[in-house]
């Protein structure tokens, strides 16, 4: 059985199991996104493409909600929930696999704060995290803001240059309580490249919010530009 069968049979597993999540940025579309990102990682890198995929489609079968004081066990749940979704449903997977599909799918997390020690786990958290930049990452921001009820930004301090930031409020506040920090935790180097690509599509839309408000509309803000990419290095 090539990769292909396997991803075509975890998308019918999991595709009447998550249309009805109420939290859509992290639906079928999603994981899919993870695996494509993955695809292209080990194109460079290598890695098992079986482990590999299995993680990136059954990382979020536990998902609890970002403001949930339990969020950070998300991941150790997801992991215990697809072996067991493994042995009664796919009993040909590789029985060999399991340990490394757990390690990726605990490791992937950013609220977990584990360490992955193999090449799989690395692929599927730097995967999983690029989803979080670029223009997805910018679209699931906001829509994930407007789930929480946040405000979509303070339109008197921007960037909290006078106050706390605060990405519980403000959902433009998470994009340096996390996101451009994304790029600094990346753990292979293909990763860390389409990381930083992306951050920077973050910050030309920051520098361009920002000059908007100003009443600047043809025009980028390139103080915030230099300002916030010195948040990563290449």
């Amino acid at each position: 059985m090539n990769i292909t069968d396997w991803e075509n049979r975890f998308t019918e597993y999991l595709q009447a199991r998550l249309n009805e999540a109420e939290d859509k940025s992290h639906d079928l579309s999603h994981v899919k996104r993870v695996w494509n990102t993955a695809k292209g990682i080990m194109q460079e890198e290598g890695g098992n493409e079986l482990i590999v995929v299995t993680a990136c489609y059954f990382h979020d079968i536990v998902n609890l909600p970002k403001n949930s004081p339990d969020r950070h066990l998300s991941s150790t749940l997801a992991a215990q929930k697809t072996l067991s979704i493994l042995a009664e449903h796919f009993s040909d997977f590789p029985k060999a696999y399991y340990d490394d599909v757990e390690h990726a799918i605990c490791a992937h997390s950013f609220s977990a704060g584990i360490q992955p020690t193999t090449l799989e786990a690395k692929i599927v958290q730097d995967a999983d995290r690029i989803e979080a930049l670029g223009a997805i990452g910018l679209a699931r921001v906001f829509y994930v803001g407007g789930l929480m009820g946040q405000a979509l930004f303070d339109g008197s301090d921007l960037f909290a240059d006078t106050r706390e930031l605060n990405d519980r409020q403000y959902a433009l506040d998470h994009f340096q309580q996390k996101l451009l920090k994304l790029p600094n935790t990346m753990q292979t180097a293909t990763g860390r490249k389409i990381a930083i690509h992306n951050a920077k599509y973050l910050i030309d839309f920051m520098a361009k919010l920002s000059s908007e408000i100003k009443g600047e509309h043809h025009t980028k803000d390139s103080e915030v530009i230099a300002r916030f990419e010195l948040m990563f290095t290449e």
